[in-house]
This record gives structure tokens, C-alpha cells and sequence, in this order.
């Protein structure tokens, strides 16, 4: 599959770019290149703010459906969209998880009922969402998940705690994953939960991380309340909709991903022209090295595109984690290479080119994020073992014998 070659995808290139540069001017101008990884706690409300402008333009939601609000973009165009806004600057998505894990597992396996109550705020930019799966021991293995929701009458109960929870407070929801069947092991007897984070027994506390924000957090579940009809499918088929919902988040969104790494690679290579660092042949090599390797990432996201019927990830589509992952901790590595000397200066910006003089420069917070791309959303080695033994079949990882 290839993208921009038609006369209709260079028309439609040159609409999204027209509109960006519209757009992304005067009140939202401070917003191009803000708001990605390791910055989602920038311009919260002013990129909530975009959220709505994009909206306003049809610009949310453009794969989904029409029926559900979106402009029902084929693939192709899906992906040139994400490609634009990401070569246009355009900041992190304050709507992202909503748009791109909520909905489309809403559209999928959600009822009528809860896709006229939820879709419509995440496709005007108005209701935002975030994801309860970790646990302090469920991270990359989600089947251990010991929060749990009983029946009440008609509310479920929850109690239990998620971690590292992104954007969890500015969320108005949080999509959770809860062991509803007493005595139930593994991915057996999950449920997945939709719940108001105003609801009282639901408390938030934000982790500091390396970088000095603290965009992700701890939250807590005692006694909170949500209603019995928001559990998406039926209950005790939480670990299907929970993989279905992975299955979305690797999707048209890894391309524009792509692009944005492109970005970032353009400032690397502009740093070491700067520090005169591009005289050293051994990071010229580092860095040809890394230009090749995200021409790869294109490609292997291209071929690797979409889910199945039932809502799995595809399985060409299981090694795109483990490989990005690894490739943008190894972009900033080649990042504090490109500095030199400057790497080991204070990485605090000035007030002058920030939106606050105590935030880190774009170089060094790349370099500390990254450290966590290859633990966040399943470790590497939790990936490799995905890959060995759900897409090439191979024998399950020896468990130690339960005592």
C-alpha cells in the first residue's frame, strides 16, 4: 500500500496542509510541535481548546463512521491525515485516547445506547477520556488485573488501583478494567467498565517522572460508583474488548507517529550541524543508521495496518511496538550525541522559548522520555513474547508452579 500517489490523495494532502496552516496560527501558533510524548502536561487547556477547533473544521474522528460522527475516511486518507497534522506541527492530541481507543471499541463492540451517549462529546472535543489498565503488579501483564467491580443493584462498585494513567486529571472518564467474577484468574471474569472520574471514591495522584511533569498517575477506586448498563460487551468479556481496544490503538495513528519521529529527527540532525558534531563520521553513521530505520517503520506500519473482524491485532502488526519503541530510545541517545558538550548543561529551557522558563529543553526531555518507551504499554520483553506466541504460535513462556 502506498499513500499521496493519486490525483485524490494529492488533493486531499493539499487540503489538510491549507487548513493546518490556517489554523495552527495566532492563539494555537504556540502549540506546533507540543503536547507529544513527554510533554502531554503542556497548553492542557489551550489544547483542549484545538481539540474543539479541529471540530469545528471535521477534523476529529475522520475515520469513524459518518453515522457516528466522522467523516468515514477510507485508510488511505486516514493515514494522510495523520501524516499532515503531524508534519504541520500540529501538538499532541488532548482527545487521543477517546478518539482513538474509546470510539473505535465503542463502535465496535459498544451498545447503541452508549454510542449515543459518548461518542458525540469525543468527536466535538468537549468529553475526555483516559485508560485504567495497569496495576502495580499488571503492567504488561494485564491478565493479573485485581481491581474489582460487584453489582449493586444497579451500579457497579469498584475498588482496586490503576497506574500510570495518562491524563487522568483533566479526564471526565476513565475506561477500566475490572475483575467482576469472584475467584476468577487470568483473563477470565474481566470486565470493562466506563466510569465518571468526578464519582466520589475515585482519587487521582499525579507521578512525578524524570523529566520533572508528572502527565500520568496513580488512581485510586474506594466503593466508586458507575452505572450497570456501562459495561462495554457483557459482563466477564472484559479481556476481549480490552484487546480489541489495544488492537485500535496500533492502527492508522502508527504513520502519523512515524512523521512526527520524522520531525524530531530532523531537529537531531540540526543540533549536530549547530554543535558541529555532524564532522564526526562515527554519529554520521549513527545517524544514517536511524534515517533508514524509520523508513523501515513506514513501511512495516503501512503492510501492517488494521484488525480482524473479531477485533485482534493483526498479527503483522505485533512487532510494531518492540521496533518503535526501540528506535525512538535509540533517536535519543543520537539527540544528547548531537549536543556534545551541551548535552551534559542544564536541560531547563528559557523563559523566553517555553511555556515555562522550569520546562526541559526538547532535546534532553526526548532523551529521559524515551527511557520509558520501551516499558510503557508492554515491555520489550513482554512484546517478544506476544510475538512468539501468539504470531508464530510458539509454546507459552514456562510459569513458575504456584505455591
Amino acid at each position: 500500500m502506498d499513500f499521496g500517489r493519486s490525483a485524490e490523495e494529492h488533493s486531499f494532502r493539499d487540503e489538510v496542509r491549507t487548513w493546518m496552516h490556517q489554523h495552527l496560527t495566532d492563539e494555537f501558533a504556540v502549540l506546533k510541535g507540543r503536547g507529544g510524548p513527554g510533554d502531554e502536561h503542556a497548553f492542557i487547556a489551550e489544547r483542549m481548546a484545538w481539540e474543539r477547533e479541529l471540530a469545528s473544521g471535521g477534523w476529529t474522528c475522520v475515520g469513524w463512521p459518518t453515522e457516528h460522527g466522522g467523516r468515514g475516511l477510507p485508510l488511505h486518507l486516514e493515514v494522510i491525515f495523520h501524516e499532515e497534522y503531524a508534519r504541520a506541527g500540529g501538538p499532541g492530541r488532548a482527545g487521543l485516547i477517546g478518539e482513538g481507543l474509546l470510539g473505535p471499541t465503542l463502535i465496535h463492540f459498544g451498545s447503541p445506547e452508549q454510542q449515543q451517549r459518548f461518542l458525540p462529546g469525543i468527536v466535538d472535543g468537549t468529553e475526555y477520556w483516559c485508560q485504567g489498565y495497569s496495576e502495580p503488579n499488571a503492567g504488561s501483564d494485564l491478565a493479573n488485573v485485581s481491581t474489582k467491580a460487584r453489582l449493586e443493584g444497579d451500579q457497579w462498585v469498584i475498588d482496586g488501583q490503576k497506574v500510570w494513567t495518562s491524563l487522568a486529571q483533566w479526564s471526565d472518564w476513565c475506561f477500566v478494567v475490572a475483575r467482576t467474577e469472584a475467584d476468577s484468574t487470568r483473563h477470565h471474569g474481566l470486565s470493562y467498565l466506563l466510569v465518571p472520574m468526578d464519582a466520589a471514591g475515585v482519587e487521582t495522584r499525579p507521578i512525578r517522572q524524570i523529566t520533572g511533569t508528572a502527565e500520568f498517575n496513580e488512581v485510586f477506586f474506594d466503593g466508586a460508583r458507575t452505572d450497570a448498563d456501562l459495561v462495554v460487551g457483557q459482563p466477564g468479556e472484559g479481556w476481549k474488548v480490552a484487546m480489541g481496544t489495544l488492537a485500535f490503538e496500533r492502527g492508522a495513528l502508527t504513520l502519523g507517529q512515524q512523521a512526527a519521529f520524522e520531525r524530531e529527527f530532523a531537529d537531531i540532525v540540526a543540533d549536530a550541524k549547530r554543535t558541529g558534531r555532524w564532522d564526526d563520521p562515527a554519529l554520521r553513521q549513527q545517524l544514517a543508521a536511524l534515517s533508514v530505520r524509520l523508513r523501515i517503520m513506514r513501511w512495516n506500519s503501512v503492510r501492517s495496518l488494521g484488525v480482524s473482524d473479531s477485533g485482534e491485532l493483526m498479527p503483522e502488526a505485533m512487532i510494531h511496538k518492540l521496533y518503535w519503541a526501540s528506535l525512538h530510545r535509540d533517536m535519543g541517545e543520537a539527540a544528547m550525541s548531537a549536543l556534545g558538550p551541551e548535552a551534559t548543561l542544564t536541560p531547563y529551557g528559557r523563559a523566553d522559548n517555553s511555556h515555562d522558563g522550569d520546562e526541559m529543553a526538547a532535546p534532553h526531555r526526548l532523551f529521559f522520555f524515551t527511557r520509558s518507551d520501551t516499558l510503557y504499554g508492554g515491555s520489550n520483553q513482554i512484546q517478544r513474547n506476544v510475538i512468539g506466541e501468539r504470531a508464530l504460535g510458539l509454546p507459552r513462556e514456562p510459569r513458575p508452579a504456584a505455591k
